[in-house]
């Protein structure tokens, strides 16, 4: 019985860039492996083609969502006003990249930059991120593009951290195309369990990465899947499901740095996503409608 949700796969299981030749081949294995949905990560946009990647996703028949976070000279929770505003174009531009894309969520750590801070968010800094997010969401809605809140862990940035976090700064944002984006990965890190999360944010979540505690196969670790697809179950969540892991294998300039990829813990991106596309497929099956 095919899912009722789009599955998706992160184009790093394929390559490290958004190159012309990585993009294709992102595109033509992620269909060959039966997924729905391909997303790509905007931290090498200025190799993007969209127009040539755009007319790549309609010929397979794919859907596309974006995501990104930002940088600590482009960060919109900063309390320098410079930093803030290079952080706002940066997302800008990203929004235009991903409706040009036709893409359906541009999501990420979109809130602040990627990486392990000193100290924690100020107060003034917290009231510019909502500012600047309740901008970005409104020109959003003229794209037809949802914005996703990915909670991170806490070594990644200090912003959202957990379900609650993200529930709060998406009322404080106060518009109805922010969605939450729940990652199993930092869920692991952050959350007292694996079901909970998903039944806080009940309606509003719109995103879920599965990734395993180390981001190798799944099924590999430690991660309660079995609670947690069934909680997606009991909220009626039919939105999409994109696997995300990362290798050595794999290796993205900069990105990996930021994601602490040093280990390699597979080399045959096929054999992982068809083999992850079987894996959520069964859990999600097992769940009663």
């Amino acid at each position: 019985m095919k899912p009722r949700n789009p599955l998706g796969v992160h184009a790093l299981v394929w390559a490290g860039d958004t190159a012309p030749a990585s993009v294709t081949t992102a595109i033509t294995k992620t269909k060959a492996c039966g997924y729905d949905l391909v997303e790509f990560s905007l931290h090498d946009s200025l190799n993007l083609d969209v127009d040539r990647t755009r007319a790549e996703l309609n010929r397979a028949g794919l859907r596309v969502a974006c995501s990104r976070g930002l940088a600590m000279d482009a960060d919109i929770s900063s309390d320098d006003p410079a930093v803030v505003e290079r952080g706002e174009r940066l997302l800008h531009e990203s929004l235009r990249l991903t409706a040009g894309l036709g893409g359906s969520h541009l999501t990420g750590a979109l809130y602040s930059a990627f990486g392990s801070y000193s100290r924690p968010l100020s107060a003034a800094g917290r009231a510019t991120v909502v500012s600047v997010l309740r901008r970005l969401a409104k020109e959003a809605r003229g794209t037809g593009v949802t914005l996703g809140l990915e909670i991170c862990n806490r070594y990644e940035t200090n912003v959202v951290n957990t379900a609650r976090d993200a529930l709060r700064l998406a009322d404080d944002i106060g518009e109805d195309n922010v969605v939450i984006h729940l990652d199993t990965y930092h869920m692991n890190i952050e959350e007292n369990d694996m079901v909970r999360p998903v039944l806080d944010v009940g309606d509003r979540l719109g995103y879920v990465h599965v990734g395993e505690n180390h981001r190798g196969y799944l099924g590999s670790g430690h991660l309660d899947f079995t609670s947690f697809f069934h909680a997606l179950g009991q909220i009626g969540y039919t939105g999409p499901i994109t696997f995300e892991s990362f290798s050595s294998a794999v290796v993205a300039p900069g990105l990996s740095a930021d994601l602490s990829i040093w280990r390699n813990l597979w080399d045959d991106g096929e054999d992982l996503a068809r083999h992850a596309h079987g894996f959520i497929s069964a859990h999600l099956t097992a769940v009663p409608a």
